[in-house]
């Protein structure tokens, strides 16, 4: 079938020359700063990505690709599978969570949960995102797929689905254990997936609140990523420490239209962390501008079906769509492309990708979005193909 031709679009704005979020390995070099400003914006991390959440392009790399123990980070992944279990009606906020002797006996960070003893999904979300609870993650963990290692495949099979190629996760929660690692850009990866969840930062953006509240133990949680209380528009994600790791942070403010992901690895203290990757969300703000083109699932087309119960099917944008605008550039024309079919055939299934939308510069793919299916449409019978063509010849309805 034919494929829509490239439409080109002038757009008074300036996308960033910065890198896609699909680079290849190896390609370690950092995007350049402002004028005057040190090249590297992130100096004693190990490693660093910041990224724009809407186009997921790479605005500062340091390193991106080196594989090293993330700590409490891994639990970005327990959340984010929690929260798709949600959406596939699997799991409920209000669905109580039993804390086996296993999940109990877990050491550092801890909300201190009892063996046998009971709390909703929505307390064990808090106290993951704002106490860092490694009993309270392999809790979940055992309520969503029984055991801890049945999870942790769970783990692994989607972060392969996002592309984390430097990831291996061996448990739910981060402690120490050779061969548990990620990356920086991976954790930007499934750090922007869990952000298309925005109620996750309801937990993550909140800096203290209270567990067992109206008992006779009632546990105070204060968020141990500060920024969220001392950076204007931080709402997450998740800290991380061990000895092995260093202090590691994924963390994500918005301001206006614009969202990023900052994340370090392997900082040498707390504080420097912070300063460190407020430091980068200062340099994506002060640089950048987002311009919203779609917001979560807009209809981009509509486009004729083949043999279909209907004729027609919207096809949209699964989730919100921007251009990222570099600040103070002149005004330059921009391909807006549409790759998918001029027709398509029944059946279709809704969710189903049908093709991608790229915004392009010079040739290149500065950004895109998957454009999938609205609705579900089934194949229609030879006896309706036959009353649909009687009603055209006759020009009835």
């Amino acid at each position: 079938m034919k494929k829509v031709a490239g439409v080109l679009l002038s757009i008074a704005l300036m996308l960033s020359p910065a890198i896609g979020f699909a680079q290849e390995k190896g390609k370690e070099k950092a995007a350049p700063p402002k004028e005057g400003q040190n090249t590297d914006i992130a100096p004693n991390a190990m490693s660093a990505v910041l990224i724009d959440r809407d186009t997921g392009t790479i605005l500062y790399e340091k390193n991106g690709h080196k594989p090293l123990p993330p700590a409490s980070i891994t639990k970005v992944m327990t959340m984010l599978l929690a929260m798709e279990a949600m959406d596939r009606g699997e799991l409920k906020l209000t669905d109580k969570v039993r804390t086996s002797e296993y999940a109990a006996s877990m050491g550092g960070s801890q909300i201190f949960l009892e063996p046998g003893e009971e709390m909703s999904v929505d307390e064990m979300l808090k106290g993951i995102a704002l106490a860092s609870g490694n009993d309270a993650s392999v809790a979940i963990a055992e309520h969503l797929a029984g055991t801890e290692q049945a999870f942790v495949k769970k783990m692994n099979q989607r972060a392969k689905e996002l592309g984390m190629d430097d990831t291996t996760f061996l448990n739910p929660n981060g402690l120490p254990i050779a061969g548990h690692v990620s990356s920086a850009h991976d954790i930007a990866l499934m750090s922007r997936e869990l952000l298309k969840h925005e109620e996750i930062t309801k937990y993550t953006g909140l800096y203290q609140d209270y567990l067992r509240k109206g008992s006779k133990k009632p546990f105070w949680l204060v968020n141990t990523n500060r920024l969220v209380r001392f950076y204007a528009g931080a709402d997450g994600l998740k800290t991380g420490y061990t000895s092995e790791a260093k202090y590691c942070l994924t963390a994500t403010a918005k301001r206006g239209n614009m969202r990023v992901i900052a994340v370090v690895m392997g900082e040498p203290d707390s504080k420097t962390r912070n300063q460190e990757v407020s430091s980068m969300l200062d340099y994506a703000f002060n640089q950048y501008d987002s311009q919203p083109l779609y917001k979560d699932h807009q209809v981009v087309r509509t486009v004729p079906v083949e043999k279909g119960m209907k004729e027609q099917v919207n096809i949209l944008v699964p989730y919100r769509f921007s251009m990222l605008v570099k600040k103070g550039e002149k005004p330059e024309q921009y391909e807006k492309v549409i790759n998918m079919p001029e027709t398509l055939p029944a059946p279709i299934t809704k969710g189903v990708k049908l093709g991608e939308l790229l915004i392009k510069k010079d040739g290149k793919t500065l950004s895109k979005v998957d454009l999938v299916a609205a609705e579900t449409i089934e194949k229609a019978s030879w006896w309706e193909l036959m009353k649909r063509t009687t009603r055209k010849m006759f020009g009835g309805a």
